[in-house]
């Protein structure tokens, strides 16, 4: 690389990044913003209807999080001075043509300007309906693609995907790429087109039969599963941005630099802007949030299996070297897997036991001020049919009790009755999203991480540490115990 520093490379850059709003799209701004003053100009596209719409977004959604307090201080009155000056958010939508931009100037300017672009907007949940991830995921990397194609001085594309997109395969995920209509069980010819039909049918069917929002809305998420698992994988998450990825390999200008991170399980920042970051509860933490909240003593998961975490800071730290190291590389085609689990795998079982002695010392307070009692022994289920055993003497047996109560005595249990209801078909379905990322031994090759690694050591020794994204150097247990738990505690859970 021809540059002195890994910061110095930003400065008098203009960036665009999709999913702003999102989890890693803040704490990339924000490291940009806080590290980087002198970078040129920030472009956030928002979803939004209109720009004043936008630029409410952006400070309540994105400027006015807790995130943002270590620059805020640092910047104190001239704050929001130094906001306009660096940050414009723009208007959109990436599952539109030209990104949903209806003002052709600044979608011209942008044009002329952006240097790189960063897609990290996404649909997350596992089970989102099947024309929303599809919108998101999927065609939305296309809209990217075909902007950055029309890019006059682009230097590199930098789409995030997720380590997920092997699917429930186990072993050693290798850093390949997928190629267009690849399935994961080789069953079924993929293809996209016919999938973006199918949607557009099955859609239609639902409304020319009279089906309200719920009904279409649970009828696209089952239809998205459906989908996935005919092709091999486990939901419509990971099966949309599969194909987003097939899209973006085919689509994108080949002398354009790509590249392709795979991060695993996100978790609360490890350092910067300060430890304990996190947004929302999601994945694992699910778990983690039932637990603390009294709703369960017992975990899916097998006990030796390896769960991959890496902090959000990072992972953007990655995101920031890869940018410098691959820019201005013709013909390069990079993915990484930002995991740790070769470099310093953690067992499931750490997660559970870290759980239990955290609320143990630090039980929350329920909305009556009442101290929540948490179990004495939290437990793994290492299997499925276990799980359905615990089901069945859990919530099965007593469900049907109170079933025949009801008859005996005129739905006198009734609320009893639809609680208990409600409650086994969320954790069925939880334990369905689940089970592959708690009972499938996946360890996700990191070669290339480690390549990057190497550069930056050889290169940039003095940035190591403002660029840290080495796990060997976290304690998990103590990053459990006094960073991520703690932090999930009150950013998220208590929200």
């Amino acid at each position: 690389m021809e540059m002195e520093s890994i910061i110095g490379y930003f400065k008098n850059k203009t960036i665009l990044v999709t999913g702003a709003t999102g989890f890693l799209g803040k704490v990339f701004v924000e490291k940009i913003l806080r590290t980087q003053p002198s970078i040129k100009k920030l472009f956030l596209l928002i979803r939004a209807p209109d720009q004043n719409s936008a630029v409410h977004r952006l400070h309540s959604e994105v400027i006015g999080k807790d995130l943002f307090k270590v620059i805020k201080q640092k910047h104190d009155t001239n704050i929001y001075t130094f906001i306009s000056e660096k940050v414009t958010p723009v208007a959109g939508d990436v599952g539109l043509e030209n990104l949903g931009v209806t003002n052709m100037d600044l979608l011209n300017e942008m044009r002329r300007q952006v240097d790189v672009v960063v897609s990290s907007a996404a649909a997350t949940k596992f089970d989102e309906r099947y024309d929303v991830a599809f919108a998101i995921n999927t065609l939305g990397v296309n809209h990217i693609s075909s902007f950055v194609n029309e890019c006059i001085n682009i230097k590199l594309l930098l789409h995030v995907s997720t380590a997920y997109v092997s699917g429930e395969r186990s072993g050693i995920i290798l850093e390949t790429p997928f190629k267009m209509g690849e399935t994961l069980n080789g069953k079924n010819n993929l293809n996209i087109k016919k999938e973006e039909k199918m949607i557009l049918e099955r859609h239609s069917q639902l409304l020319i039969g009279g089906a309200n929002e719920d009904t279409i809305s649970s009828a696209m998420k089952d239809f998205g599963i459906q989908r996935a698992k005919l092709h091999g994988w486990p939901n419509t998450y990971v099966f949309t941005k599969a194909m987003g990825e097939m899209l973006l390999l085919e689509g994108l200008k080949q002398n354009i630099p790509l590249v392709i991170l795979r991060p695993t399980i996100v978790t609360s920042t490890y350092r910067e802007p300060f430890p304990g970051w996190i947004e929302s509860v999601k994945t694992i933490d699910a778990f983690i949030a039932a637990y603390g909240r009294g709703k369960t003593s017992n975990f899916l998961g097998d006990p030796s299996k390896e769960l991959d975490l890496f902090p959000a800071d990072m992972v953007i730290n990655v995101m920031l070297i890869a940018i410098a190291v691959h820019v201005n590389k013709p013909y390069s085609r990079m993915i990484y897997h930002v995991g740790s689990s070769m470099a310093n795998p953690m067992q499931i079982s750490t997660i559970v036991t870290c759980t239990h002695n955290y609320f143990t010392k630090h039980p929350l307070i329920d909305q009556h001020g009442k101290t929540i009692r948490t179990t004495k022994n939290a437990k793994l289920i290492s299997s499925i049919s276990s799980f359905n055993i615990y089901m069945a003497i859990r919530y099965m047996i007593p469900l049907k009790v109170v079933e025949y109560a009801n008859m005996i005595l005129f739905g006198a249990f009734n609320a009893w009755y639809f609680k208990l209801q409600r409650e086994i078909k969320i954790i069925t379905r939880l334990a369905d999203l689940f089970k592959p990322y708690v009972l499938i031994n996946m360890t996700f090759d990191d070669a290339n991480l480690n390549k990057l690694h190497y550069t930056i050591k050889e290169s940039f020794k003095d940035e190591m540490e403002t660029f840290l994204f080495d796990t060997k150097s976290i304690d998990w247990e103590d990053y459990l115990m006094n960073v991520h738990i703690p932090g999930l505690v009150k950013h998220a859970i208590r929200k």
